[in-house]
């Protein structure tokens, strides 16, 4: 995948905006994530939002910005494929098709991800037991794509300080249980920027092979989850204190 690999010893690093909004965002975003050490650019051309009357993406717009950003940069694309319908088109754009936590159970759409032969990342559910996570994954192993991604975004509980509750514990049950990467999101699993950093080493100390961050020119006015994504600056910093805890994991950013 444009030279990415994901579960060997580097630790891919995946980051870029939450939305899609404009050329000079996610241009401006794409090549400070490149200089920082990223390989894989985020950012979402469909929005599954919990009300309609947010912001929804911009759609095929988005998926062509997207692949300016990777023309420029030579960063991989990964965005998220929310319906049957735009399989063909978000294919055609993206070199990682994620599926989110509100489809991690949509057999329908696992199935047509998995026949594009396209690697798929597969968010855990908002409620999901790691057994269904691990079934849902299966729905794309047994139609022919072995190029599979778990990623651990945070699963809703009782506790209301944090936006999710990540469980970091997903990480060792997921090495024992499959051959297959395991990604980390704590931009989702936290929903706060100042917990990001933390949420990082901890994800690199547990073995992930993969975090997915969200980075923003100007979180303060993005126009979809502003509070957990990082500045450009933040990002920069971040990858720097990440390397030693890469390091002491016998693993490199």
């Amino acid at each position: 995948m444009r030279g990415t690999v994901i579960g060997g010893k580097k630790i891919c690093i995946m980051a870029g905006p939450c939305s899609v909004e404009s050329e000079r965002q996610l241009l401006m975003t794409a090549h400070a994530v490149a200089k920082a050490g990223a390989s894989v650019l985020r950012g979402g051309a469909f929005k599954p939002r919990t009300s309609p009357y947010e912001f929804q993406g911009l759609g095929e717009k988005g998926l062509k910005l997207l692949a300016k950003a990777r023309k420029e940069t030579g960063l991989a694309i990964i965005t998220e494929l929310l319906s049957e319908d735009h399989v063909e088109m978000v294919a055609d754009y993206a070199d990682i098709l994620q599926i989110g936590a509100r489809n991690a159970q949509n057999f329908q759409l696992l199935i047509a991800a998995a026949k594009t032969g396209k690697p798929v990342l597969l968010k855990r559910g908002l409620s999901e037991r790691i057994e269904e996570w691990l079934l849902a994954g299966e729905y794309i192993l047994a139609n022919g794509n072995p190029n599979l991604l778990f990623c651990e975004r945070g699963i809703r509980t009782f506790e209301t300080y944090t936006r999710n509750t990540l469980d970091l514990s997903a990480v060792p049950i997921l090495k024992k249980e499959s051959h297959l990467p395991v990604v980390i999101d704590p931009s989702q699993g936290a929903g706060r920027s100042d917990l990001v950093v933390a949420m990082c080493k901890g994800a690199v100390a547990m073995g992930a092979d993969a975090l997915l961050i969200e980075v923003h020119p100007n979180p303060a006015e993005a126009w979809s989850d502003g509070a957990q994504q990082l500045t450009l600056e933040g990002f920069a910093k971040l990858m720097e204190e990440l390397r030693p805890f890469a390091v002491a994991a016998g693993r490199e950013i």
